[in-house]
């Protein structure tokens, strides 16, 4: 992701923000042909982790080349003269959801900036939890900051580091972050990828024909046809020449803590994270909320997309009939939903229809993976009792999400997540359901193949679920806000 510093990432806003908001996906190819249409593809693969802006870099031996724009991958790089400008056999690319008020064009990755020793780019998902800290010290040092995206932070690291090499400036640079971050970076001789010691994003290696590639997930290696070689090792930095592919540990060793709901929502369902398949995970999960919260009723539908494996899981375990009560309207984007507020209002139909062939007279279970503020969740329930439905009940593929995460997605603020504030009853009340129950964090610990939580140790990072924060949070007080660490701060 690229987070905006100087505004408040915790405050989304409109019915399309009732959910959480993954924020980019990281894709770069070594030595491979025109390698700009390689990440033109992969970034395709990525594009549920962010679709509001996407930019590439590439290298043609010479000189480097960018192009960022605002949009869809397919909105702007399936262009051949998009693409012609692209040259080069080695290339990274970023996509990307950007939090409230950093959507704009200077903030688009990758950033690209000329050393002394030549020409370098940055792609990033995560969140650097120390980014505000650690730029009040570089501007005190002279570091005149163009975006307002932590990833920027790394570029200035890495400038003022005084290693005798490359390699060595950027360990020396990443070895002041604080946070999440998977890394894919670009000189004129060397990918980089990296990921932070407790690998709380994915980040994988594959091998296309000897073409080199580092991606976010495996389904951006699928696409392509190339093979996934392995996981990148949380604090593992590779290094990607002409000579192959060398494995740095610059990293004091930690117990990993990868998001786990990579596994509930954000990852896509045929992509494989640290072993694990996420549609599997996801059916698994199902079954768990089955057997943990089962219910009298005739039919389970999904919420649309995400819901879909955990509904089939828990209708499977439950032996209830598994129905698409609800439809998505998958030609809906984000910006049609805006002009006014009669028509924001309709959001929630606009994108979902209730199927009242199948609700009518039944039932439900409605099966979601998450609830954030409620309002979505209170205007899909009431669209399937307007379609007839006799009851309606909710099981949720999570625990309540009690915090926010500062590692990459973007979640309200605590006040105005739901399960911070409301008891699960007070919640049902408030969707207006029959009965609602979510996943333990047990429960979801068992759907990813853990016998249960270490309260002593966590696998995971559950943070949104538990509180439990793995990393110092540098840049916020005791209750989550921001300090005042502003760009503009410092000197005195």
């Amino acid at each position: 992701m690229a987070t905006d510093l100087t505004s408040n990432p915790d405050c989304p806003t409109g019915d399309d923000d009732d959910r959480l908001h993954e924020e980019c996906g990281v894709f770069g190819i070594y030595n491979r042909q025109d390698a700009a249409s390689y990440v033109t593809l992969g970034l395709h693969a990525l594009q549920h982790r962010g679709q509001e802006a996407a930019g590439i870099c590439s290298y043609d031996g010479m000189q480097f080349h960018v192009e960022r724009h605002l949009g869809l991958i397919g909105d702007n790089f399936t262009k051949a003269s998009v693409i012609e400008r692209l040259g080069g056999n080695r290339a990274i690319g970023h996509t990307r959801y950007s939090t409230t008020g950093g959507a704009g064009l200077r903030n688009v990755q990758p950033l690209f900036a000329e050393f002394a020793g030549g020409g370098f780019a940055v792609a990033h998902n995560g969140n650097i939890t120390n980014a505000m800290t650690v730029q009040r010290d570089l501007q005190k040092r002279g570091a005149i900051f163009s975006s307002t995206s932590d990833t920027e932070t790394i570029l200035h690291l890495i400038a003022m580091s005084q290693g005798p090499d490359l390699l060595a400036r950027f360990n020396d640079a990443v070895s002041q972050l604080e946070g999440a971050f998977s890394l894919v970076a670009l000189s004129e001789k060397k990918m980089i990828g990296c990921r932070d010691p407790l690998g709380i994003r994915p980040l994988v290696l594959g091998d296309l024909d000897g073409s080199w590639i580092l991606a976010s997930e495996t389904c951006a290696l699928d696409i392509m046809g190339a093979r996934f070689v392995r996981d990148i090792k949380p604090g593992e930095v590779v290094v990607v020449t002409e000579h192959g592919v060398e494995s740095h540990f610059p990293f004091a060793p930690q117990k990993p803590r990868l998001c786990i709901f990579e596994y509930v929502y954000f990852a896509r369902p045929d992509s494989n994270i640290e072993g694990r398949n996420v549609y599997q995970a996801r059916r698994r999960i199902g079954e768990e909320l089955a057997r943990e919260s089962p219910v009298d009723a005739d039919i389970v539908v999904p919420v649309p997309d995400s819901g879909t494996p955990a509904a089939i899981g828990f209708a499977a375990a439950a032996n209830i009939p598994f129905e698409l009560g609800i439809i998505r309207n998958h030609y809906v984007g984000r910006t049609f939903i805006q002009p006014t507020d009669s028509i924001r209002h309709m959001g929630v139909k606009l994108k979902h229809n209730a199927n009242r062939f199948s609700l009518s007279g039944r039932r439900v279970v409605l099966v979601d993976d998450s609830i954030v503020r409620g309002t979505t969740s209170q205007k899909i329930v009431q669209m399937v009792r307007d379609a007839g439905a006799r009851e309606v009940h909710m099981r949720i593929a999570s625990p309540p999400t009690m915090s926010p995460c500062f590692y990459g997605v973007d979640t309200p603020e605590k006040s105005k997540l739901l399960a911070s504030r409301m008891s699960v009853a007070e919640m049902a009340d408030f969707i207006r359901v029959d009965s609602l129950a979510f996943l333990s964090i047990d429960g979801l610990y068992r759907a990813v193949n853990q016998p249960s939580r270490d309260p002593q140790c966590p696998q995971f990072c559950d943070a949104c679920f538990t509180g439990d924060y793995p990393t110092r949070l540098a840049d916020r007080d005791g209750a989550g806000k921001v300090r005042q660490l502003s760009l503009l701060a410092g000197n005195g």
